[in-house]
């Protein structure tokens, strides 16, 4: 059980209720700024991880020294608000360079790249 404050980069496990994915489970990297981390909001920007790759600049590949089993992609241009109470199965954190690539595809995914120039 992981007891340190939520942080941008880390790798959650989430149990999945929708009939829309066949998983049960679903890795999810936080993406949501520091400050709101630190408050009490129930709810956490997240980008989910998928096995599958496109090879398109909103994705970010990761693998096992992320702290996953397989090679996968965190998929920047499918954001989605999780439930804090939902992030407890933590299964790793992003290096500092691999967030700046989560950056890029954020920045390119909202089409504000141009302001990072």
């Amino acid at each position: 059980m992981r007891t340190s404050p939520l942080q941008r980069g880390d790798l959650f496990r989430v149990p999945l209720t929708s009939d829309l994915d066949p998983r049960r489970h679903r890795v999810f990297c936080v993406v949501s700024r520091e400050p709101l981390l630190r408050t009490r909001y129930s709810t956490v920007i997240c980008a989910p991880i998928y096995t599958t790759r496109g090879g398109l600049n909103t994705e970010v590949p990761v693998g096992e020294a992320d702290g996953l089993l397989r090679p996968s992609s965190i998929r920047c241009d499918e954001l989605t608000s999780v439930e804090r109470t939902l992030l407890r199965d933590w299964v790793g954190r992003l290096s500092d360079s691999k967030m700046q690539e989560v950056d890029r595809a954020l920045a390119f995914a909202l089409d504000i790249e141009h302001l990072f120039r």
